[in-house]
């Protein structure tokens, strides 16, 4: 058992995140966002419970290789398109969509030869500022390309800067944007993250890009209690290692971060930065201890935590802990942590197990 921290990956309910995904845009194709390592659940084992979406999107080559190893053979789309133009050879070869972006991506496609002709995403920048074209340049840019004997299939995407807002009127605007750039054009279209696939139909399009909603997180900024039907795919546990007891006026931690306001048990937790739970977390921060609900006091150590357990009188050394998950939903840690689920998730270290549990023979 060792420490006893171990990050388990339910992949059934992975697949029901799927599903709800599909129910919420059943006119849609559906590209499973899985890039950061599966937002931190592990690429190839996402990938593999999900081989019912119609496609995956990766940030890079990297990525997108180690599913074709794994025997992937969805369409693969590389969402930041290219860094070099050495790469082409092998996106091409692999069968890999690009995402244009920017102008000097286009002209080192342009001059490169290639063994086949590649499926470009033309990218339109409606209001995110980040990456993508100019929506004044999409007519020009997309007659340039159909007339590339390298390019197979052209589409047309976009992405959301707040659907994650349900009052914002912004992404009404990215909308009208998108359909008066690419008006009259030939194309299918992709729009929709997972908060604009789930709070905004209109912009489902002829692709949606689920990514945190497939690993059971709400998108939404308005409150982790108004959740969507998703459920959690990640539980983050360990165990208590000691229960002490101390006074009241008596410092817990480095730097004392906590003063006992009375005399009341301490559990100490097999768990700290070093596994990527944040350091940052502050005094408050929930945990379930035995189920039970209480929360962190003092500083987050590299290997250790500490917790409350007043009024937890039954619980014992060895009794496990859960930082996040099945109970406890990472929003709500994230939220007391002033980050985003998203960071919680991908910053796991390499020194915790994963255990991926799968309900479906």
């Amino acid at each position: 058992m060792s420490r006893g921290v171990r990050a388990v990956v339910d992949l059934t309910a992975l697949r029901h995140n799927l599903g709800v995904a599909r129910a919420a845009a059943p006119a849609s194709r559906l590209m499973a966002v899985v890039k950061a390592d599966g937002y931190g659940h592990g690429l190839r084992q996402v990938a593999s419970a999900l081989l019912s979406a119609d496609a995956f999107a990766v940030s890079c080559l990297e990525e997108a290789l180690a599913l074709r190893e794994a025997g992937l053979l969805h369409p693969i789309v590389l969402l930041e398109g290219f860094f070099d133009g050495a790469e082409l050879r092998a996106i091409a070869s692999h069968r890999l969509d690009i995402v244009l972006h920017a102008d000097w991506q286009l002209q080192i496609f342009e001059r490169a030869r290639l063994p086949r002709p590649l499926r470009v995403w033309l990218k339109v920048d409606t209001g995110m500022h980040r990456l993508g074209f100019a929506p004044g340049r999409v007519q020009t840019l997309f007659e340039r390309l159909r007339a590339n004997r390298a390019v197979s299939e052209i589409r047309l995407m976009t992405h959301l800067a707040c659907a994650d807002d349900r009052d914002s009127t912004y992404t009404e605007r990215q909308l009208a944007t998108f359909q008066a750039a690419c008006e009259g054009l030939p194309a299918e279209r992709s729009i929709a993250n997972s908060a604009g696939l789930l709070a905004w139909p209109a912009v489902h399009a002829d692709w949606v890009r689920p990514g945190i909603m497939l690993y059971g997180v709400s998108p939404f900024t308005d409150g982790w209690s108004e959740r969507p039907p998703l459920r959690p795919v990640m539980t983050l546990t360990s165990r208590l290692i000691a229960i002490q007891h101390y006074r009241r006026g008596d410092p817990v931690g480095y730097a004392g971060g906590f003063v006992c306001p009375e005399d009341m048990p301490v559990g100490v937790v097999a768990i700290g930065y070093g596994d990527g739970y944040p350091r940052h977390a502050p005094n408050g921060t929930p945990v379930l201890v035995a189920g039970q609900r209480t929360s962190i006091v003092g500083r987050v150590s590299m290997d250790m935590l500490c917790v409350d357990l007043r009024g937890l009188d039954q619980v014992r050394v060895h009794d496990p802990v859960t930082l996040w998950g099945e109970g406890l939903p990472v929003e709500e840690v994230a939220s007391a942590c002033g980050t985003i689920p998203y960071e919680l998730l991908c910053k796991l270290t390499r020194r915790v197990p994963f255990d991926y549990r799968d309900g479906e023979a």
